[in-house]
C-alpha cells in the first residue's frame, strides 16, 4: 500500500524525539501561568513536520552518497529498496520543509521575528544532517545535532513563545529530553556501524566503537535520571521524581544494548528508546504541571 510506504518512510520510531520537547515545554509553560494552547499546537507541528522531513533527507542523501545498500542491515528504506523514486522522495522531503516554515511562520505574533532564524536553522540542519557539502551525520555531529535542535532549542522555544522568556529551568529539563533522544541515534548508529564505516559515514559509534557508545547511551540516561532528583533536591515537589519511574526499563535497555547479538535485536530496541523518551517526557510533564 502506498500510504504505509510513506508512513514507513516517516520513520515513527523516531516521531517521539518531536513530541517530548513541545511537551515539556508546554508544561513548563503551564506551570508558570502561560499556557497558550494554539502555539502550543503549531510547535507541534512544526518539530514533526522538521524531524519528517529530516527523515525524509536522510533517505534520500543516505541512498545519494552510498550509505543505503543491499548489505544495510536496519529497517528498509523507501529509495534504496526502490519503492519510491530519488526525485520523488526528494519532492517530498521540500514539501513538509515548506509546510514546517508555514507552521513557523505562524509562531511569529507570538515569539517575534527572531524566531525566523530558529526555524530556518532547524530545517538547514535538517538537510544538513545527511546533505550538502559536509553533512553532520557522516563527520560525528548528528548526536550534537539531535540535543540541541531537540533539546535546547525544542523546549526552550516552546516555552519561549508561550511565556515570553527562556528560563535556567526550561534549559535545565531540555538536557535530559535532548539527551534521551540522542540515544535514538546512538542505537540506530550501533547497529549500522559496519555498514557506515564502509560508506564512510563516520558517526560517533564508527570513530569510537560500540564500547563508547554503550557508555554514552548509559551516561544519558543518568543524567536523566538525576535531573528530577535535582528539581526535587532544590526544593520541588514530590511528583517531579515520577520520571524515575523509567528507572527499571532504561537498565533493562542498557543490558539489551551490551549483549544485542542481531540487527532484529536492535531494531526492537531503537522502538523501545523512543518509547522510554515519551514516557519520561510524559512523567515529568506530569510533575512540572502538578
Amino acid at each position: 500500500m502506498r500510504w504505509g510506504i510513506w508512513f514507513s518512510a516517516m520513520r515513527p520510531r523516531t516521531l517521539p524525539a518531536a513530541v517530548a520537547p513541545v511537551l515539556v515545554g508546554t508544561a513548563l509553560a503551564w506551570r508558570a501561568h502561560a499556557f497558550e494552547p494554539a502555539a502550543a499546537a503549531l510547535c507541534l507541528a512544526f518539530a514533526l513536520l522538521v524531524q519528517i522531513g529530516t527523515n525524509f533527507a536522510n533517505d534520500y542523501y543516505d541512498f545519494i552518497q552510498g550509505a543505503d545498500t543491499a548489505a544495510r542491515v536496519g529497517p528498509r528504506r523507501a529509495v534504496a529498496a526502490g519503492l519510491i523514486a530519488p526525485g520523488v522522495m526528494r519532492g517530498a522531503m521540500w514539501g513538509v520543509f515548506a509546510a514546517a516554515f508555514v507552521c513557523g511562520l505562524g509562531l511569529l505574533p507570538w515569539g517575534g521575528p527572531w524566531l525566523l532564524v530558529v526555524g530556518v536553522t532547524s530545517i538547514l540542519c535538517g538537510i544538513a544532517y545527511t546533505g550538502g557539502p559536509w553533512p553532520l551525520g557522516y563527520h560525528g555531529l548528528g548526536d550534537v545535532f539531535v540535543f540541541i535542535f531537540f533539546g535546547l532549542v525544542a523546549v526552550g522555544a516552546t516555552y519561549f513563545v508561550q511565556a515570553g522568556r527562556v528560563s535556567a529551568d526550561a534549559l535545565l529539563t531540555a538536557v535530559p529530553v535532548g539527551l534521551l533522544a540522542a540515544n535514538i541515534l546512538v542505537v540506530n548508529n550501533y547497529r549500522d556501524v559496519e555498514t557506515d564505516a564502509v560508506a564512510g559515514k563516520r558517526t560517533l559509534v564508527v570513530r569510537f566503537g560500540r564500547r563508547a557508545a554503550r557508555w554514552q547511551h548509559g551516561l544519558s540516561l543518568l543524567v536523566a535520571l538525576l535531573v528530577p532528583v535535582w528539581f526535587f533536591v532544590r526544593g520541588g515537589s514530590v511528583y517531579l521524581l515520577l520520571p524515575l519511574f523509567i528507572a527499571p526499563g532504561a537498565w533493562n535497555q542498557m543490558r539489551r544494548l551490551r549483549d544485542s547479538k542481531t540487527p532484529a535485536e536492535l531494531i526492537a530496541l531503537l522502538g523501545d528508546t523512543g518509547k522510554l523518551l515519551a514516557l519520561y517526557s510524559v512523567l515529568l510533564s506530569v510533575g512540572l504541571v502538578m
